[in-house]
C-alpha cells in the first residue's frame, strides 16, 4: 500500500514538474521572440540584393561571397540571414547559388512543390520572428515534378507523395478551369500551375496567424513570390505578389 502511495505521489510529482518546464519553456521562447531585432536589411533591400546576386549568377559573373574560413567562425557563434526562401527540393535550384550568396545569409525551407505543412510554418515563423528576416521568399521553378503530378491528378501516386499532389491540387484545378476556358494552352498548364500555386502560397502565408499574419500587417516582413526558370537560370519575381 505504501509502495502505491509512494508511486502515485511520484507520477503526480513528475507532472507537475512536466507542466512547470512546459511553462518555463514557453516563457523562454516568448521573451526570446520579444528580445530579437530586425535584420538591417529590409525588405525592399533585400529583393535587391537577391536580384543582383542572380544577375551575376546568370551572367557567369559569381563572386560566392561569405564562404571563407573567416565566415565559417564567424557563424558559428549565431546567424542573421536577411532572407526566408521557401523553395522547391528540386536538386537543380541550388539556392546559395542562384542568388550567389554566403554562409548565414540565407534560412531555407525546402520540400517538393514548396508544400509547407506545421514543420515548415514553424522553421519559417522561427526565421521571422527570432532570426528577424524581414523578407520571406516563395520559390517555384519551371518545369516543377510535384507540380506535374498534380495537374494529372487523376493518376494514383505512391506512399506519401500523394501529400504534396493534394496540397497543390487547388492550383491545379484552377489552371484547369482556365484551360477548358480557352485562356491558357494546354502546353502552358504545369507552368501556368507553378505560378498559381507560388500565388496561393504566398497568400498562405500572408494569412498564417499569428506570426506572419501579424508581421505582414504591421509592416515588418514582406512575403512574395518568384520563379526560377530552368532554362535560363533566371529568377522572375513576380509582380503582382511584391506587396502585401
Amino acid at each position: 500500500m505504501v509502495s502505491f502511495v509512494k508511486l502515485k505521489f511520484n507520477n503526480k510529482l513528475k507532472q507537475i514538474m512536466k507542466k512547470t518546464l512546459l511553462v518555463f519553456s514557453l516563457a523562454f521562447f516568448a521573451a526570446t521572440l520579444s528580445a530579437q531585432t530586425r535584420n538591417p536589411i529590409n525588405a525592399d533591400q533585400a529583393i535587391e540584393r537577391l536580384k543582383a546576386g542572380n544577375s551575376r549568377f546568370v551572367q557567369g559573373k559569381t563572386i560566392h561571397p561569405r564562404q571563407s574560413p573567416e565566415r565559417i567562425r564567424e557563424v558559428a557563434k549565431g546567424q542573421k540571414p536577411f532572407a526566408i526562401i521557401v523553395g522547391c527540393a528540386d536538386s537543380r535550384v541550388p539556392n546559395e547559388i542562384i542568388f550567389d550568396e554566403g554562409l548565414g545569409d540565407l534560412f531555407i525551407v525546402r520540400t517538393a512543390g514548396q508544400v509547407s505543412a506545421a514543420a515548415s510554418f514553424g522553421s519559417i515563423e522561427f526565421a521571422e520572428a527570432v532570426l528577424g528576416a524581414n523578407l520571406i521568399v516563395v520559390l517555384g521553378h519551371t518545369e516543377c515534378g510535384a507540380v506535374a503530378a498534380s495537374c494529372n491528378y487523376q493518376n494514383a501516386v505512391p506512399g506519401n507523395i500523394i501529400a504534396l499532389v493534394n496540397a497543390i491540387k487547388p492550383a491545379a484545378l484552377r489552371v484547369e478551369g482556365q484551360v477548358k476556358a480557352g485562356q491558357i494552352k494546354q502546353e502552358e498548364f504545369v507552368n501556368a500551375t507553378v505560378r498559381e500555386n507560388v500565388r496561393m502560397q504566398v497568400e498562405q502565408l500572408r494569412n498564417l496567424e499569428p506570426i506572419l499574419a501579424n508581421a505582414v500587417r504591421t509592416g515588418e516582413a514582406k512575403i512574395v513570390g518568384a520563379v526560377y526558370h530552368l532554362a535560363t537560370g533566371v529568377v522572375e519575381f513576380l509582380p503582382e505578389t511584391l506587396n502585401p
